[in-house]
């Protein structure tokens, strides 16, 4: 995608035509009867530009592509301003919300038609200005304005902060996920998923999927390069998420990539090795599940550490396990990482004698208490735990357990398919079926 072509680069681009037309002069041979620049500029005729949606036209659907052609000449520069006149389309500040981000658009190769590559926020006026250029370097200027179809009050898409990670603003591990919540389900989930985009400083293959219909994650083919900056695009405004359901702001998630802490642990082995940067850092006891029954046996495969608690309460009914049950249980634990939603933790349990020596928790990796609040302190969200060792698989969509399906599996399942963090757009439209 290309954005919008600025007023400067405008300029370059007529003085560079009209400087080809003056060195195909200086080439003619001395017989040749030549043309001056103004006889060139006389007789060309200026181009001639068309804008839709049409000038004046009213309750336009916000998922409407914005569409300049041109004929005799050149686009050089589409300019959209959308500013809000219904109270209905506004809402509350949230999570990584931004104003609207720019509209920006695509050229065709002879760059006669330029596309928008976003929807229109609903509920507003929107005013697009086109300039061509002919042979002659002559500008010709166009301009419509247009309103959008407004947003109905219960009916508009928002992304959920309660369900949307990483933060604006946090520092999380390479294996970390981008997973976007929103507040409604979504059934137009190639649009939506199209609106979306994921930028980073190193260049990566990525695709997104679809955990539910309010949770949709971008997963890069491989772990992220450490130490970079990743941003994350949301052009909700005017996607229509569901039969009259359309997204009425845009959000931008900015994050860091930080050091790469991959730790790996052989249920057997009774330890886990960290590894920071490549380098051995230091080998953790730990007493893993005892395997007595599959839900008190630790899942191997790739785990993305969650969210982390200084003081937690494990308590058996969370896991089916009901209160007068003989296996029940209910401790206070210190130092708690989530690395499933099905009840695994890394944790402190000082109560447990045969750390680094047998396995004989309820799932969880139990820790001693220096070595518990080590990784505390010192892991992120979004640090990988690699387990093996067990026969039983963690499955891809407990926790953050993406990685548990192959690169070609995940690809698979994407309704857009690869996508590249290189800032180059999505691979799909999130404009309205046939528009």
């Amino acid at each position: 995608m290309t954005g919008n072509t600025t007023p400067a680069v405008t300029r370059r681009f007529g003085i560079g035509l009209m400087a080809l037309a003056l060195a195909a002069t200086a080439c003619t041979s001395g017989g040749a009867e030549t043309q001056s620049s103004e006889d060139t500029a006389v007789d060309a005729e200026p181009a001639a530009l068309s804008i839709t949606p049409e000038d004046g036209g009213a309750d336009v659907a916000p998922n409407s592509p914005i569409r300049v052609t041109a004929e005799g000449g050149v686009i050089t520069d589409v300019q959209v301003e959308q500013n809000v006149v219904s109270e209905a389309s506004l809402t509350g500040t949230g999570e990584g919300e931004t104003d609207l981000l720019p509209m920006t658009g695509t050229l065709n190769e002879d760059e006669t038609e330029w596309v928008s590559d976003w929807n229109i926020r609903p509920g507003s006026e929107v005013v697009v200005t086109a300039t061509a250029a002919n042979a002659a370097g002559e500008e010709t200027e166009l301009s419509h304005t247009f309103t959008t179809l407004d947003a109905t009050p219960g009916q508009r898409l928002e992304v959920d902060p309660y369900t949307t990670y990483p933060k604006a603003g946090a520092t999380v591990g390479v294996g970390m996920p981008v997973v976007i919540g929103f507040d409604l389900p979504v059934t137009n989930k190639e649009q939506v998923e199209s609106s979306m985009e994921v930028i980073a400083d190193q260049e990566i293959a990525g695709a997104w999927n679809w955990v539910s219909d309010r949770l949709a994650v971008f997963r890069p083919e491989e772990y992220w390069e450490p130490y970079q900056n990743v941003t994350v695009d949301l052009h909700l405004a005017g996607v229509e998420a569901s039969e009259g359901v359309y997204g009425v702001r845009d959000y931008q998630i900015d994050f860091e990539i930080g050091r790469e802490l991959i730790m790996t642990m052989h249920v057997p082995d009774h330890e886990m090795v960290v590894n920071i940067d490549g380098e051995e850092d230091r080998v953790i006891p730990v007493s893993n599940g005892d395997a007595s029954r599959h839900i008190y046996t630790t899942t191997s495969g790739t785990h993305v550490l969650m969210e982390r608690y200084e003081q937690l309460t494990m308590d058996s009914t969370t896991v089916g396990i009901p209160a007068d049950s003989p296996e029940s249980y209910k401790v206070d634990v210190q130092y708690a990482v989530r690395t499933s939603n099905s009840g695994e933790f890394l944790h402190e349990a000082s109560y447990n004698g045969n750390i680094g020596i047998a396995n004989t928790s309820h799932g969880c990796t139990n820790l001693r208490l220096e070595d518990a609040r080590w990784v505390f302190e010192n892991t992120l969200m979004g640090d990988v735990l690699e387990t093996t060792g067990t026969d039983r698989e963690l499955e891809w969509n407990n926790g953050w357990g993406y990685y548990q399906m192959s690169w070609d599996e995940w690809l698979g399942a994407s309704l857009t398919g690869e996508q590249t963090t290189d800032g180059s757009g999505t691979s799909g439209s999130p404009h309205g079926e046939g528009r």
